[in-house]
């Protein structure tokens, strides 16, 4: 699949087994809801794919690895309809990840904020480099990561998850996110698409079967996602109407 327009670009190369899907935006590899649905697509599409056993998710360019939703579009939510349905985006898309048949490696170059940080959660195994620091910064625009929260308190805890998201305005370092579970393995910037590369090949000669049974044993008792996230998704579309967000998501831009 190839996609290449203002709402960002994804692309999908294969090596053998091995299925390598990058997304890309210039605002820092966020995601506009066309991208979003995108890479929901793909995801559900490679899981179909029987010539395909492992899943490489990477994004565009050297610095931030996603800086999570969509800034502009967020802007132009004009009711509770729009907020839901924007929102619904990440529920897609996190369940697509959960409910993928093959194992989805995460490639985190640099930074994430919010729905980034969902999308390393939802990965089963993750390469990060010393400079991949991540923030949950949605209180500080008056919503909450209420969708990517089951995700994220899934891989670090409730506890964890608590932390980041109050302290909004904080960094937490990739030591930290190493620490917490989050990330499998920190790599050095010039090694981490070797240390990828052949951590995938390796994971790809296993037993494609053993491999699939592996991956329902991973995400065993997440079946109420399928409801639970797009609840969390009506939280935030609503709360995104407010004025102190949209003065926040003014003042972010600015």
């Amino acid at each position: 699949m190839s996609l290449e327009n203002t709402n960002g670009s994804l692309e999908t190369s294969f090596q053998n087994t091995i299925a390598i899907v990058q997304f890309g935006h210039p605002a820092s590899n966020s995601f506009p809801r066309t991208l979003l649905d995108a890479l929901t697509a793909e995801i559900n599409s490679l899981s179909r794919n029987e010539d395909i056993s492992v899943i490489i998710l990477k994004s565009e360019g050297n610095k931030a690895f996603c800086s999570g939703a969509s800034f502009d579009e967020l802007l132009k939510v004009e009711n509770e309809e729009q907020g839901v349905e924007f929102f619904s985006g990440f529920a897609h898309l996190l369940n697509a990840m959960r409910n993928c048949n093959k194992i989805i490696i995460g490639r985190v170059q640099g930074k994430a904020v919010g729905g980034g940080v969902g999308i390393i959660s939802a990965c089963d195994y993750v390469f990060a480099t010393p400079q991949s620091d991540i923030k949950l910064s949605e209180l500080a625009i008056g919503i909450g990561p209420f969708v990517i929260e089951p995700a994220v308190s899934r891989k670090i805890g409730k506890t964890a998850m608590t932390q980041m998201t109050l302290a909004a305005h904080e960094w937490k370092s990739a030591d930290w996110a190493f620490q917490k579970g989050l990330y499998s393995v920190i790599s050095d910037s010039e090694n981490l698409d070797k240390d990828v590369e052949n951590f995938a090949k390796r994971l790809s000669s296993y037993n494609p079967e053993a491999l699939y049974e592996m991956k329902k044993i991973i995400w065993e008792g997440t079946e109420q996602w399928e409801s639970l996230l797009f609840e969390r998704a009506a939280i935030t579309g609503k709360l995104v109407l407010s004025d102190f967000t949209k003065n926040a998501l003014l003042q972010f831009k600015k």
